[in-house]
């Protein structure tokens, strides 16, 4: 039987693993980046305001900066559970057990399977396909076993045979139903 399963080698689920690794990293790498220009425009603007001697906007801004700064700390914790959550040892070690018990599956498929194909062919298959044709030609009206054994063989046995083909004769119809009765056919 077939595999459901299209089987990858573990070198290509870790070619894609890594492959999805360095998008994310890239990724919060760029958002990050992106947080640091914030957080220079806003520390600007804070001192801008302070300068000019708006209180009230700068403890606006310094609220928006703090909340930044929590923004580009949590990129960094980010990045450091997607690296520790994607260790490539790990994830060979992973993908190493799942190849051998794929395998091991894969084998105790073929096991079964033949085991089951012995079974079935030794639980009587010869015995009940030959009783179905026996059936069925006892139903269009040829007995094979039982008739066919006690019928003559042509030649000598047969009485009349060699009579008739010595003499050019032909048999009468009386000797045809004597000898179809004798085969048991009426």
């Amino acid at each position: 039987m077939a595999s459901l399963f299209k089987k990858k080698t573990v070198d290509d689920v870790i070619k894609e693993q890594s492959k999805e690794l360095r998008s994310t990293q890239r990724q919060i790498t760029r958002d990050r980046t992106a947080l640091e220009k914030q957080e220079k425009q806003m520390e600007l603007e804070i001192k801008k305001m302070a300068k000019s001697g708006n209180k009230e906007a700068c403890k606006i801004l310094a609220k928006q900066l703090v909340q930044l700064r929590k923004q580009k700390n949590r990129t960094y914790a980010t990045m450091q559970a997607v690296n520790k959550k994607m260790d490539p040892q790990k994830t060979l070690k992973t993908m190493q057990d799942f190849q051998k018990e794929n395998m091991k599956m894969g084998m105790t498929e073929d096991m079964i399977n033949d085991t089951l194909d012995d079974i079935f062919d030794e639980s009587g298959d010869e015995e009940e396909s030959q009783d179905i044709v026996n059936q069925v030609l006892d139903e269009i009206g040829i007995e094979i076993s039982g008739k066919m054994v006690r019928a003559p063989a042509a030649g000598k046995n047969v009485p009349g045979a060699t009579a008739a083909s010595s003499k050019g004769a032909t048999i009468s119809d009386d000797e045809i139903e004597r000898q179809l009765r004798a085969l048991g056919v009426d």
